[in-house]
């Protein structure tokens, strides 16, 4: 199975997961739970009821409560893991196939149809595929509610780098359908993530609201993750070792962003100052979380704080560390004034 970052898959349990990352244990897909069976949910999908979790912590404790035998530590990622394995996957949603589906048959609600022509128009503005757009999220799950939001993706390296100019083209010149957020916006924005990334509206503000990726589509908001194609990538499973050492906290200079559009996003750092923690320095920051792109740019300076990784490549023996971020309340990255 080729899952990916984007991607839903729906276990035995009825239990839909989100695929997070592009490396998976041979026979098994790295995911966590999203929408859960719940006969009080408001979500509704062939005649059974689901409820929405989000926040790390509530995955985890779902997975500890009801699919304990997901749960495993993983010697290449140094750290427990939620791996599902293929066998018990009943089924696999895949976002270029629904967007697909939206352009072959009606669309069934006005989320649906935004979602459709928000991709038409990335597709004509950025002169891209069609198939490289897919459509993810509650959409894709057939499970939307009257305040889901749009979640697009794009694959491919050059795909994503020609749709995030054409996302800030759109938004500097005023397209009528897509727009930045406003204040106001970035504080129900803030009031959503701060209950699982914790910093000052004043520090969310200074990097969110110059992010094209996110904003609002036709009065509707949306969020657009860029995901590398399988042949772009130069890792498999295995061959770099993530070992846990401790929770840092850095000061730093970010020295090359050009990986910070993807998900899973990278910064090279330099300048570093180890404020807490006992490594000896870092020399990246990586996440698999979509709100850590696009955080900094080339020469900024950054506060951050999250788990410290000693990672050795296999292949040719390189060893860093690296701070990677999600994984905690906790974790955060910040500009510097």
């Amino acid at each position: 199975m080729l899952a990916r970052e984007g991607d839903f898959i729906q276990h035995k349990s009825n239990v839909i997961f989100d695929v997070k990352g592009l490396i998976h244990p041979e026979g098994k897909v790295i995911a966590f739970p999203r929408y859960i069976p719940d006969s009080q949910g408001f979500r509704h999908s062939n005649d059974k009821c689901y409820s929405k979790i989000y926040s790390i912590a509530e995955r985890y404790t779902f997975l500890q409560e009801h699919l304990p035998h997901l749960l495993l530590f993983d010697d290449v990622f140094g750290d427990i893991m939620c791996e599902v394995p293929v066998e018990e996957i009943v089924h696999h949603f895949q976002p270029q196939k629904k967007l697909a589906q939206l352009c072959s048959t009606k669309p069934q609600n006005p989320l649906e149809q935004k979602a459709l022509e928000f991709a038409l128009d990335l597709q004509q503005i950025a002169d891209i595929s069609l198939e490289a757009i897919g459509v993810s999220g509650s959409i894709l799950a057939g499970l939307t509610t009257t305040t889901s939001d749009i979640d697009l993706l794009v694959y491919g390296e050059t795909n994503c780098r020609k749709a995030y100019a054409a996302m800030q083209h759109m938004i500097n010149t005023n397209h009528p359908r897509l727009k930045a957020y406003t204040e106001a916006e970035l504080k129900v924005l803030y009031a959503f993530r701060s209950k699982d990334t914790c910093m000052s509206f004043e520090n969310f503000q200074r990097v969110e609201k110059r992010k094209a990726f996110q904003g609002m589509y036709q009065g509707t908001d949306y969020f657009v993750r860029f995901i590398k194609n399988q042949s772009e990538l130069d890792e498999q499973y295995g061959d770099i070792i993530y070992s846990n050492v401790n929770y840092t906290k850095i000061v730093a200079t970010v020295s090359n962003s050009v990986e910070a559009l993807f998900t899973p996003c990278t910064y090279h750092v330099e300048n570093v100052k180890i404020l807490n923690g006992t490594i000896p320095s870092v020399q990246k920051i990586s996440s698999f979380r979509g709100r850590f792109c696009k955080q900094a740019e080339n020469g900024e300076t950054i506060t951050a704080q999250g788990k410290s990784e000693l990672v050795i490549n296999k292949k040719n023996g390189e060893q860093y560390y690296r701070l990677i971020l999600g994984n905690k309340p906790d974790d955060y990255m910040i500009l510097n004034i």
